[in-house]
């Protein structure tokens, strides 16, 4: 622990803790954008590779309350009904998550970027782009596509959102499968980065510490979730879905 607290002074690790409140509201409202808001939060203040470690165990444990909110049961029906999706995404997550240091990640950025950003233009301005019902092979791209982005950088919410969202999925539902999903990845992203080096003695101490903010924000996001319609959860979802693609692009372009 020693070795690795005196990296950050006492100001970065209070900024660091309101990061992760202001990631656990954003999850607790919509279910995703963890990791967006954590990465993009801490790597304005310090290097990437730790702002990386620090969302790992934080995703997991809000995920795990997320995926069983309604129960055990319902939670297993969604991994069951979503087992293509799941079982794609971690084999890319952990075959990326090998890459993340040598491939490009500013090029994943605009791949997965530019085409979410395009989703939620199209769906906030009234164009309803809805998939009529479950498809393995569009479920098979969708998870690999998360997966991999997910093994780069730490991020598969963007492509799994704008997924359920065309297969309009009522928002309890939505909520469960997300945590299901997200758990599961980030089961695959804790492991995969233990691996990778990314997730060392030095670094964990650090995820840790961003647990108990991040379950406090989610607290919060969770009670504003309940008191929303469906329409207004809808419509909250593709403004975080457009903001999370705008971020990947400014990423991809300007690092």
């Amino acid at each position: 622990m020693e070795a690795f607290f005196p990296v950050l002074s006492p100001f970065e690790l209070a900024m660091a803790a309101m990061v992760a409140i202001v990631a656990g509201f954003v999850k607790g409202v919509v279910g995703f954008a963890m990791p967006l808001v954590f990465i993009s939060g801490l790597t304005i203040f310090m290097p990437p590779e730790l702002a990386l470690a620090g969302l790992i165990v934080p995703t997991l444990a809000t995920n795990v309350q997320q995926a069983l909110r309604q129960g055990v049961q319902a939670a297993v029906r969604s991994t069951v009904d979503f087992r293509v999706f799941l079982g794609v995404g971690c084999i890319a997550l952990v075959a990326c998550a090998q890459l993340v240091r040598v491939f490009p990640e500013q090029t994943m950025m605009a791949v997965i970027g530019i085409p979410v950003t395009f989703f939620a233009l199209l769906q906030i301005s009234g164009y309803q782009l809805r998939l009529s019902g479950r498809n393995a092979g569009i479920e098979t791209v969708a998870g690999a596509i998360a997966g991999a982005l997910g093994g780069l950088s730490g991020i598969w919410g963007p492509p799994t959102v704008a997924y359920l969202t065309a297969l309009n999925t009522p928002k309890h539902d939505q909520m469960r499968v997300q945590g299901v999903i997200y758990g599961l990845g980030a089961v695959a992203l804790l492991g995969a980065h233990i691996g990778s080096g990314v997730l060392r003695s030095e670094t964990i101490w650090f995820s840790l510490a961003m647990v108990p903010s991040a379950f406090f924000g989610m607290w919060i996001g969770l009670a504003v979730m309940d008191r929303i319609d469906q329409t207004v959860f809808r419509r909250a979802t593709l403004f975080v879905l457009l903001a999370a693609g705008l971020n990947l692009i400014r990423r991809a372009w300007f690092g």
